[in-house]
């Protein structure tokens, strides 16, 4: 069994959680808006959000390690998968809450899912341990999707 390089490990969870934080600071302005949305029934407390995220976060970030420091061959495909996921996620909080773009964040979330599903595939084939950390992940972004829809629909467009 590898030895845990903790400086790696802390990197691989910093990296999600600064980019989370940086999406979060980009987009912040459009907070209050959202709070005046009409929202699901199933929409939870906002406290909630953050707690969750940073979970992820922190799960993503250990999953990447897992990945990063195997020797598997497929080892470079899931980080590219990673990183692409990484960057749809950084994007959709700037578009749904800075730019208050809600159908376009959806589709944009849709895409994200989708990328999260072929990074699972991926950290599977390196370590399936890594694939079964991101499950909250892409359930929790299923559930977003179905919040972002539903908030869409809640909020019609005005001319």
């Amino acid at each position: 069994m590898k030895k845990t390089n903790l400086k790696t490990l802390i990197i691989s969870i910093l990296i999600p959680l600064v980019t989370g934080f940086l999406s979060y600071f980009l987009s912040r302005s459009g907070m209050a808006y959202y709070e005046t949305l009409n929202k699901p029934a199933l929409n939870p407390p906002s406290i909630l959000f953050p707690i969750v995220w940073t979970i992820l976060y922190i799960l993503m970030g250990i999953s990447s390690y897992i990945v990063y420091t195997s020797d598997s061959p497929f080892r470079q495909k899931a980080l590219k998968w990673y990183v692409i996921q990484l960057i749809f996620n950084f994007g959709w909080s700037i578009i749904f809450f800075g730019f208050s773009k809600l159908l376009f964040a959806y589709i944009w979330l849709l895409i994200l899912i989708a990328s999260i599903v072929v990074m699972i595939y991926y950290f599977y084939k390196v370590k399936p341990i890594a694939a079964y950390l991101q499950i909250p992940y892409l359930l929790w972004c299923i559930f977003a999707a179905y919040l972002n829809l539903s908030i869409y629909f809640l909020n019609p467009p005005t001319l």
